[in-house]
């Protein structure tokens, strides 16, 4: 049974989001007999090992064919089978991407989708293995549930509660091992209803993935200087919560954070909900240009393309000319 003290967090920050989601599934498959797991030869690095050990059955290798992957799990969604299709995040999106289109929105079959290492996780491995852009690929497919955990207890949640889910998700795992852990102790998960953990009168910080730790760490550095800061965890990009995005609306400045493109991800979404309002405050997005830059170790990569906390709070501060 899945348990969330303190040693549980920290089990589950150690494994990374990959180790969480394939410890999280082998939980509810114990409970579930309807639960399949699949993967594009990832087995290990989906965190799938346990899985395919305890239910030999029930795991299903599809070999490097992400096409065949998205339509197989299909299928067994059709015959009342609640399948997870697992493999790296740029594949799943860009090759799937006319699979999950055409099954999973279109005929809305029960498919849950897991895109591993996305962003820049596969460090070097170079661009052909960053998930970049799969949010914009697949934002505006109908039908389509899209979660980005903050960290690997969310992870965990995440994976329970698209499971729960009666219908398509495309779960979207960031980070590596030893992730940064934004939650210390149990809370409610509820699919559309984004989370606040801080509350501030100056900026409000929405972030999703990764950089929701980021941002906490960002939001002490503006506190520092004066700036106090709303925390906003967007862990689901679609349905978007504009409730809570409402409530922000009295602060000095909007600011999105996430390890994607800046084109077509979360920010996008943000700034497509406030441009109907009359009142909005400004926004600044943050995320990855519109290009492709080198390869490099992970936290390289974040710090080279402004996804650190000090760089997130100095892009703030020269919006602001603080």
């Amino acid at each position: 049974m899945l348990k969330y003290d303190r040693t549980a967090l920290r089990t589950y920050s150690m494994l990374g989001a990959r180790g969480a989601f394939g410890l999280a599934l082998n939980e509810l498959a114990a409970e579930n007999e309807d639960i399949l797991a699949l993967s594009a030869d990832l087995c290990s690095t989906s965190g799938l090992d346990r899985f395919a050990q305890n239910y030999p059955t029930r795991f299903y290798n599809t070999g490097i064919a992400e096409q065949s992957l998205i339509g197989i799990a299909a299928g067994l969604a059709a015959a009342g089978y609640t399948p997870f299709a697992t493999t790296f995040a740029n594949f799943a999106a860009l090759r799937g991407c006319e699979q999950i289109r055409h099954y999973m929105g279109y005929m809305a079959e029960n498919v849950k989708v897991v895109g591993l290492s996305a962003g820049f996780a596969m460090g070097m491995f170079g661009i052909t293995h960053y998930g970049l852009e799969d949010i914009a690929a697949l934002r505006s497919i109908p039908n389509l549930t899209i979660l980005s955990p903050a960290d690997s207890t969310e992870t965990v949640k995440a994976t329970l509660a698209a499971a729960a889910h009666k219908g398509p998700v495309y779960l979207r795992l960031t980070g590596g091992m030893n992730n940064p852990m934004v939650y210390k102790e149990d809370y409610t998960f509820t699919i559309g209803k984004a989370v606040t953990l801080q509350t501030g009168t100056d900026i409000a910080l929405v972030g999703a993935g990764t950089m929701v730790a980021q941002c906490q760490k960002a939001a002490k550095l503006l506190a520092e200087k004066g700036v106090s800061c709303t925390i906003i965890n967007m862990h689901t990009i679609k349905p978007l919560d504009t409730l809570a995005l409402d409530s922000l609306l009295g602060h000095r400045l909007i600011v999105t954070a996430e390890e994607h493109s800046k084109i077509g991800g979360l920010g996008a979404a943000v700034a497509q909900h406030l441009a109907a309002k009359t009142a909005a405050p400004p926004l600044l997005t943050i995320g990855t240009e519109d290009d492709y830059g080198h390869a490099g170790d992970y936290a390289w990569l974040l710090q080279h393309h402004g996804l650190t906390a000090d760089s997130i709070a100095a892009q703030i501060t020269d919006f602001l000319g603080v």
